[in-house]
């Protein structure tokens, strides 16, 4: 978003609970929004001198002001001009759960409360414009949702299981906020309880809501995965855990089925290997992974599997990376640490699964399956009845994670949670006894095409097309190109809006002005000069042959040498994270 002097005035009408859209509105000394539930007199006044947030009321706001439609608050953020307002300003419905509605954010807008920017140096205005397009490169990423009534953060059971007097409080003060994207940027709120009302919870992740019909009988399906704040990042950047136990790039993804009154919910999690390991880019296809020898693993591995079982109850590990090549010492790692744990309540399996459904053999994901079926029957699902009766609880959780926790875990998660939703609705009364899942060709179609967690073209396995392969390896070439030269930039961006960089208007320096090493740009000319000089002489031959094949021989190996003393440096030519240096990125 470009740093330009702003409208005159501004203020903002939101509600929670309006059922007409909330407006923007803004006065060249205060923001105004404006609560207009339930006949609310009440107005939030953000002073854009000194950010103080006060009630007024709504005789206050000033008649001039110019009107916006807005869909409600992220929050505000600090950066180098000063504080700036976040606010949703396009929004989509997801569907209702529970009889309340759930919205995508679709569009925001990043709001100065500072007029002009004229205060910055011109190296100031280059970081603010900086630090504004990493906040709106997050804003941007797909996947933020919120609903305006209802805690998107908690699972069923977690809020089947709560007090009356946690029912009381604010969405803002009963959030996991494990799964809160824009905690950080609600900071300010959190402090003042009356204000709580004119902001809510957004979550990261995926989410989706389809109404089904088998046998007559409709029901909803709902997916809900949330993505935690904690750790979070982009996948080579962010690994193992943190001195917390925080698994980077943890993930909470809980299958809710509702029908004729009665809701069933099984939960599963996925996330980073959980200890302290790493993979930075290196312009290598697959960069080897790194264990660190220098902390004492166990303490973190332990906070970690400690609050799981604390939150989850039984813990069984999916763990499916190969068990051979670079990913090796990790399997190996990783099984020394459970049995080092030796905790009763986590469970180790380890699945090849490379090796396993080589050949597109993907019939043999039945044998994770077989292995898992005993235990998932004893964990079970959480299940209400229509008078809201609780009938069955989950009583454990099943931890998958592969190097990335994206195709492998995806695919197995998705046959977990497919047979945990063959006996759903044969519980709820929707599937007959002897009636498969497989067998409902309309709902298949809902499935596949709707759950993030099947793999492209996976399913029905073993019939993996040609064209799935084809995707694979354009995907493949995508994320090579984003893991070496744009995610520096997208964790610099991601760092940014969860707070783990403050900015502080007082420094007049950034991170942000790194000098590059004289290889950065002499290199590669280099390179690109003996490759093209190359070409050159094989399409513009010599007199003789001996003479093109002299320069051809000399061209040829001025580049091979150059690339190979790139990729040696291979770290010092991809884009790195600036913000934050700290062990997680080590």
């Amino acid at each position: 978003m470009p740093d330009v002097r702003l409208p005159r005035s501004l203020i903002l009408y939101l509600s929670p609970l309006c059922p007409l859209s909330p407006h923007r509105h803004t006065t060249p000394e205060k923001f105004y929004i404006e609560a207009c539930d339930d006949g609310s007199n009440d107005v939030l006044s953000i002073d854009r001198v000194s950010t103080e947030m006060i009630l007024t009321v709504r005789k206050d706001i000033p008649p001039h002001a110019v009107t916006r439609p807005i869909c409600g608050i992220m929050g505000t953020i600090r950066l180098v001009a000063g504080t700036y307002l976040i606010v949703i300003t396009k929004k989509k419905k997801v569907g209702d759960l529970l009889g309340h509605a759930v919205w995508k954010a679709m569009d925001f807008d990043v709001i100065s409360y500072k007029k002009t920017v004229l205060h910055l140096t011109d190296n100031q205005m280059q970081d603010n414009k900086a630090f504004l397009s990493m906040i709106n490169s997050v804003l941007l990423t797909d996947g933020f949702y919120f609903a305006t009534d209802y805690d998107l953060t908690h699972t069923l059971q977690r809020l089947a299981n709560t007090s009356p007097e946690f029912q009381e409080m604010s969405l803002l003060e009963r959030a996991d906020q494990r799964f809160v994207w824009n905690g950080h940027l609600l900071r300010e709120f959190l402090p003042q309880p009356e204000l709580h009302r004119f902001a809510f919870p957004v979550v990261h992740g995926f989410i989706i809501m389809k109404s089904c019909c088998i046998n007559g009988k409709i029901f909803d399906w709902n997916i809900i995965s949330r993505r935690s704040c904690f750790r979070a990042g982009v996948r080579y950047y962010v690994r193992g855990i943190d001195s917390e136990g925080h698994a980077a790039n943890f993930v909470e993804t809980e299958q809710i089925v509702q029908y004729s009154g009665g809701k069933a919910s099984f939960v599963q999690t996925r996330g980073s290997i959980p200890f302290y390991w790493s993979q930075r880019p290196n312009l290598k296809y697959k960069p080897k992974p790194q264990i660190s020898k220098t902390i004492n693993h166990l303490d973190g591995f332990q906070r970690h599997f400690d609050s799981q079982i604390i939150i989850y109850g039984k813990q069984v590990i999916l763990n499916l990376i190969d068990q051979k090549g670079s990913e090796k010492q990790l399997e190996q790692a990783f099984d020394k640490m459970v049995s080092s744990l030796g905790n009763g309540m986590v469970k180790y399996i380890a699945f090849d699964f490379h090796k396993e459904c080589s050949r597109m053999r993907w019939h043999r994901l039945q044998i994770l399956v077989d292995m898992v079926t005993e235990m998932q029957d004893e964990y079970g699902y959480f299940l209400v009845d229509v008078d809201g009766n609780v009938l069955v609880q989950q009583e454990g959780m099943f931890r998958s994670n592969c190097m990335d926790c994206l195709d492998r875990t995806n695919v197995i998660q998705s046959l977990l949670a497919r047979r945990s939703l063959q006996s759903q609705l044969e519980r709820l009364g929707v599937l007959h006894m002897g009636q498969r899942i497989e067998d409902q060709a309309d709902f298949e179609k809902i499935y596949k095409n709707g759950d993030p967690q099947l793999k492209s073209t996976h399913f029905p396995y073993p019939s993996r097309t040609q064209w799935g392969l084809v995707m694979d390896g354009w995907n493949s070439m995508i994320r090579y190109y984003k893991n070496n030269f744009s995610d520096g930039f997208r964790q610099d961006s991601i760092d940014l809006f969860l707070g783990n960089y403050a900015i502080d208007e007082a420094d007049m320096t950034t991170p942000l002005h790194e000098t590059k090493d004289w290889k950065f740009l002499t290199l590669p000319i280099i390179m690109v000069v003996a490759f093209s000089m190359c070409i050159i002489c094989l399409l513009m031959a010599g007199d003789t042959w001996t003479e093109t094949l002299a320069y051809v021989l000399f061209w040829g190996t001025a580049s091979f040498v150059t690339a190979g003393v790139i990729l040696f440096n291979g770290r010092e030519f991809v884009d790195s994270p600036k913000l934050v240096q700290k062990e997680k990125m080590d």
